[in-house]
């Protein structure tokens, strides 16, 4: 998905007022590493000094989906940020945050207020005295982000007024993974979820996934038999999801050629790749690059 940073202003409340729920602003950036952090574009009131951190008036969210960091918040040690992470920042509450400056990372988020929001955040698996959460790699997360943003940036206001229902599905997808935590991630889990993570890290490389089973010491076997068990689908084909999808996003903010972002995608064929494309994302890759021109 490409850049974008809104910040609504006096627009917020008649795009988002009802149900309870009140949009402020959302975004997804990529920080590159060795570049200072929070970008010296902020708006006022958004921008902070690390040395003296930051209070807002509203709640956020906000999901860290590559590199790593550090967060920090009023009356906590400084916690360690990673992909699939998501913390929460609470009003009145001082926080700071920034990623590594060797990693940089990439970040959704969404600032938001109103009765029926602070009625969920008062919820007791949300608090500020633990505000992090890990959804790991859930793709309805992003794909509900990103669905945020889609519906904030378009010109239709019908459209517009879903944004609250996708923030409402965002805090119910947070609710059931704090549960999940509470109740404890099995061995299974929890070695799965390290598995996922490694993927996603390589992504477009050519993943052996024996080695990959060497390397946490189990069999191929069972990291198949687990991996479906918890995901719904067989690594293989996971990865290949994550590699069209990863496709369709450098189609719609690039203008590298099809068969250059196959190749970047990790697919030595420009005829297989588009075969596949079609075939599971229902359109051919040229007609993601019209469809956003036309947008």
């Amino acid at each position: 998905m490409r850049i974008f940073k809104k910040y609504l202003g006096n627009n917020a409340k008649s795009i988002s007022e009802n149900f309870g729920v009140q949009i402020l602003n959302l975004g997804h950036n990529v920080h590159p590493p060795n570049v200072q952090y929070p970008d010296v574009d902020h708006p006022e009131g958004y921008y902070f000094d690390w040395k003296k951190g930051r209070y807002l008036k509203e709640y956020q969210i906000i999901y860290i989906t590559k590199g790593e960091g550090i967060f920090e918040a009023n009356g906590l040690p400084p916690q360690q940020i990673g992909a699939g992470t998501v913390f929460l920042l609470f009003p009145d509450v001082w926080h700071r945050f920034r990623p590594k400056i060797s990693t940089g990372w990439e970040e959704y988020w969404v600032g938001f207020t109103g009765e029926y929001a602070k009625y969920l955040l008062e919820q007791k698996c949300f608090s500020p005295e633990n505000p992090i959460i890990d959804v790991f790699f859930i793709p309805e997360f992003l794909e509900t982000f990103s669905n945020l943003i889609e519906t904030i940036e378009t010109d239709n206001v019908l459209l517009k007024k879903m944004s609250s229902f996708h923030l409402i599905n965002l805090l119910g997808i947070a609710y059931a993974s704090v549960l999940k935590n509470n109740n404890g991630l099995s061995h299974k889990k929890q070695t799965i979820h390290e598995m996922q993570n490694e993927i996603h890290k390589q992504w477009n490389q050519n993943i052996d996934f024996e080695l990959l089973c060497d390397k946490f010491k189990v069999s191929y076997s069972w990291f198949r038999k687990s991996f479906k068990e918890i995901f719904d689908t067989p690594p293989n084909q996971y990865l290949l999801m994550l590699r069209l999808r990863n496709a369709a996003r450098i189609i719609q903010e690039t203008d590298l050629s099809i068969s250059e972002v196959a190749f970047e995608c990790g697919f030595h064929s420009e005829h297989y790749f588009s075969r596949v494309f079609k075939q599971k994302m229902r359109l051919n890759p040229s007609d993601v690059r019209k469809d956003m021109k036309d947008k």
